[in-house]
């Protein structure tokens, strides 16, 4: 299993959860952060001089996928949040050793495709 977390533009979100939702992928986390990258923010420019923001608002997108899917889910992220302008942000993998669903208590890749049949109002 993967970890992908995807960093992107704040306006962006709504298309790479629609991108992400169409190719199947419903769960993920989704985080504001800051950070900037090798252009070290933006200036702008001021009555009284320039301004340096140094740190740029961005979003901060998690998902847990199979090995099979992360490639998917990468170009998907890619796709959806690119402007081809700097500042669109990165998207790192790392491993998954182990996964649990707190309700169940059940583990493993199966967690991420078995989904229980009871409805939400069900449940309530």
């Amino acid at each position: 299993m993967k970890k992908v977390e995807g960093i992107i533009r704040e306006e962006k979100l709504e298309a790479v959860k629609k991108a992400l939702e169409d190719k199947g992928f419903i769960g993920l986390t989704v985080t504001q952060v800051s950070g900037r990258g090798q252009q070290k923010g933006i200036s702008l420019q001021w009555r009284v001089g320039e301004y340096r923001v140094d740190l740029l608002p961005k979003i901060k997108i998690e998902v847990v996928v199979s090995d099979k899917d992360c490639p998917t889910v990468m170009e998907t992220i890619c796709e959806a949040g690119r402007t081809g302008s700097f500042g669109d942000g990165m998207i790192f993998v790392m491993p998954v050793e182990q996964i649990c669903r707190v309700r169940t208590g059940e583990s493993g890749e199966a967690v991420l495709t078995n989904h229980n049949k009871q409805s939400l109002t069900e449940a309530i």
